[in-house]
Parts: structure tokens; C-alpha cells; sequence
């Protein structure tokens, strides 16, 4: 009997212990779950009036370059000056040789001397044609009365039929005599119109090799750098050849290509007067003049007056500058960070949860430390209002963030 009851036992005493070990078992805490909150960092906004940047790219250039060509033929005397050098006005830059220079001038000055020489003895012919006329009328007159006396002859039978025939022949040489006179008087007019225009054109040709001659020997016209030297002392060059450059220290200028969506409101901003700056490197500070006259459909070249610094840079010389364009009232320069596309950003409210916010992205700005932030502008963007700069990748709106400073003032 005990033998069948044991097992039964073993069961009743397994189960008790069971429950009396459910019964006194430790109670576990109940576990509330909590909302999680991101760490960010937040810009107190104080929009104000901000001038975008646009970033530039252009080419230096020197619009007022001389560029000095041989005036004549000739052998290169002297060439003073070098490569890069900086020259006063009035300094030699380089002359041809005199040997080379003088003959041609005395040509010219000889041309000139014969044209008035022929001016002169057409004068003196035309008054001697005038005086010789008048007595060749006479041996005229002289001719046909002999003729008349020797018809009267004939007729009488006092004078032979060759005397009158004479007679005849004299009248007829008096006549044509007279007639060429007469010819070489009327034409003198137009000869001495075409010497004139012959001595004109002499003395033209006199001047202009005068003026070359004055320009064989040529000295800087202002205070500039040399540049494009083509000769060396010794050379022989041909008319027309170039020698060197000179351009002046102060004028350079900045060609730059302004995209086409930025021409109107730089156009407006130059009629109402504004003063448009563009810096870029070693201090270089330009003012922005206008644009060019042509242009194509990448955009049209902007031309930039060098003001001052830049004292290291050349023609040829490729520049990076920022233009400040025309300024926009009630903006806020963010970091990019803060920006989700071009048109959203996320401010915290009063229950540190992000709301977004629809703005208008005007371009960037430069810092004072040379960091570049982007220009915004929104209806809903207020003063005060605390702008999240980390940029979130689980970004919604309402998501629970938490400040990690604060706050920074939201000016560049």
C-alpha cells in the first residue's frame, strides 16, 4: 500500500513547492516606455538685410594696352627697357636707327621742293602764253592784210599767183599759231589744278613720313609695365611690325560671364545707382561697371574696374571673386546644415519638437571667417525663432530634439 501511495506523494509535494516558490517570487518593475529626443544644435534667428555672393570666375585684362608698331622699314637702335618692367611717362621704349629714318624724309622733303618748283614755272608760262598771245594776234592781223594787198596785186597783174599763195600760207601758220596760244592758255587752269593736287599730295606724304619719323623714337605715354617685347637691339623690321606693349599700372579689369538669371537683377541694381563691389584674392577689390555688349547663351561677360589691391596680378591672369549682388531685406544666413532641399528648414518650438518651415533661398553669404552660408527668407520666419543647424536624416515634423547650446546670434 505505501509502496502505491510514495509516488503519489512525490507528485503532491513537487506541486506544493512549485506554488509555494510562484507564491514567494520577487515582483518585476514595471517598464514605462519613454519618447526618444535627438541632440541638436539651433541658430536664434534675427533676420535683417543680408547681401547675397555669386561666385565668379574671369579673366584679367588691361583695356587701355599700347601696342607699339615699326612706322617704317629699319634696323632697331635701341630697345631699353624689359620684360615686366615698370616705366615712367616719358621713358624710351625703343627707337629705329636714324640711318634708317633720315632718307626717307629727305624724299619726301624733295617731293615737295619739285611740286612747288613745277607749281611755279607753270605760273611764269601761263603770263609769258598771255604776253606772246598779243603779239601773235598781231603777226595775225599782219598776215591777212598782206594776203589783201596780194589778191589786189594779182588783180592788178603786179604779183604772181605764187606770191598770194604765199601770202595765203603765212595767214594760215598766224592762225594755227594763235589757236594753240589760245589752247595752252584755257588749259592752264586745269594744269595748275593738277599741280597743286600733285604738291598736296607731296606734302601729305611729307607729313606722314614726318610723322613716322616722329614715331621711330617712342617713349611710354604713362606710367605702365612692359609686356609682349617681339625685337632686340639690332633687329631689322618690317612696317607695321609689332614691338612691344605698355599698358598702364591702374585700369585693369575683370571680365567675368554673369549667368543669365542674375543679368536683370544686376542691370536694375546699376540703374538705380548701386554700387556693386567684388572681391577676391591678395585684397583685390573691383567695382562692378556693367555688362558687356554682347553676350551668348551661357550668359554675357560682366566687366569689373580694379579699385584697389591685387597689385601682383597681369592681363592674362585668371581671377576668383565673390560679387556682392543688390541686398535683401528680412533674410537669414544659415548654414547648410539647416537646409532640407532649397525651400525647408526646421525650427524648435516651445515643446522642443521640430516645425517646418517653408523659405526662399536668395543665394550665400561670406563670413568674416571665410565660411560661406546660404541666404533664406520665409513669411513664417520670425525673430527669435530657434533654427535647427544639424541636419537630421530621420527629420519630420514633430520629432522631440534637444538643444546642445545656447544659441548663436544669426548673422554671417
Amino acid at each position: 500500500m505505501l509502496r502505491r501511495l510514495l509516488p503519489l506523494l512525490i507528485l503532491a509535494l513537487g506541486v506544493a513547492a512549485f506554488l509555494w516558490l510562484r507564491a514567494t517570487r520577487p515582483e518585476s518593475a514595471s517598464v514605462t516606455p519613454e519618447e526618444r529626443s535627438w541632440r541638436v544644435e539651433t541658430l536664434v534667428a534675427a533676420p535683417g538685410r543680408h547681401a547675397p555672393v555669386l561666385p565668379l570666375y574671369g579673366e584679367v585684362t588691361a583695356p587701355e594696352m599700347l601696342t607699339v608698331t615699326a612706322p617704317l622699314a629699319g634696323r632697331i637702335a635701341e630697345r631699353p627697357v624689359r620684360e615686366g618692367q615698370r616705366v615712367a611717362r616719358g621713358e624710351l621704349l625703343v627707337a629705329l636707327d636714324e640711318a634708317d629714318v633720315r632718307p626717307p624724309l629727305a624724299q619726301a622733303e624733295a617731293e615737295v621742293a619739285d611740286r612747288r618748283a613745277q607749281l611755279s614755272s607753270e605760273r611764269v608760262r601761263h603770263d609769258s602764253d598771255l604776253a606772246t598771245l598779243e603779239r601773235e594776234r598781231e603777226l595775225l592781223e599782219t598776215a591777212r592784210r598782206q594776203l589783201e594787198r596780194t589778191r589786189s596785186l594779182v588783180g592788178r597783174n603786179l604779183a604772181s599767183q605764187s606770191d598770194l599763195d604765199a601770202a595765203r600760207n603765212e595767214l594760215a601758220r598766224a592762225r594755227v599759231t594763235v589757236a594753240a596760244r589760245e589752247r595752252a592758255i584755257a588749259e592752264h587752269p586745269a594744269r595748275l589744278a593738277a599741280l597743286e593736287a600733285g604738291l598736296a599730295r607731296a606734302t601729305a606724304a611729307l607729313a606722314a613720313t614726318r610723322r613716322d619719323a616722329d614715331r621711330s623714337r617712342v617713349e611710354a605715354p604713362f606710367d605702365g609695365i612692359v609686356t609682349r617685347i617681339r625685337v632686340a637691339p639690332g633687329d631689322q623690321v618690317a612696317p607695321r611690325v609689332e614691338l612691344l606693349s605698355v599698358y598702364p599700372e591702374e585700369g585693369l579689369e575683370l571680365r567675368a560671364r554673369i549667368p543669365r538669371r542674375h543679368q536683370a537683377e544686376l542691370l536694375e541694381a546699376l540703374s538705380r545707382g548701386e554700387h556693386l563691389v567684388a572681391t577676391g584674392d591678395e585684397g583685390a577689390r573691383l567695382v562692378l561697371e556693367g555688362l558687356a555688349g554682347e553676350g551668348d547663351p551661357a550668359g554675357t561677360e560682366a566687366i569689373f574696374r580694379l579699385e584697389t589691391g591685387g597689385t601682383a596680378l597681369r592681363p592674362g591672369s585668371l581671377l576668383a571673386v565673390s560679387l556682392a549682388r543688390p541686398a535683401i531685406t528680412d533674410s537669414l544666413a544659415v548654414p547648410y546644415s539647416a537646409l532640407y532641399g532649397n525651400d525647408a528648414l526646421y525650427v524648435m518650438d516651445e515643446e522642443a519638437r521640430m516645425r517646418r518651415l517653408a523659405v526662399n533661398r536668395h543665394g550665400e553669404v561670406l563670413r568674416d571667417d571665410g565660411e560661406r552660408w546660404a541666404l533664406v527668407s520665409g513669411e513664417a520666419l520670425a525673430e527669435g525663432d530657434r533654427v535647427i543647424t544639424t541636419h537630421l536624416p530621420n527629420a519630420i515634423q514633430g520629432l522631440r530634439v534637444e538643444a546642445a547650446d545656447a544659441g548663436n546670434e544669426g548673422r554671417p
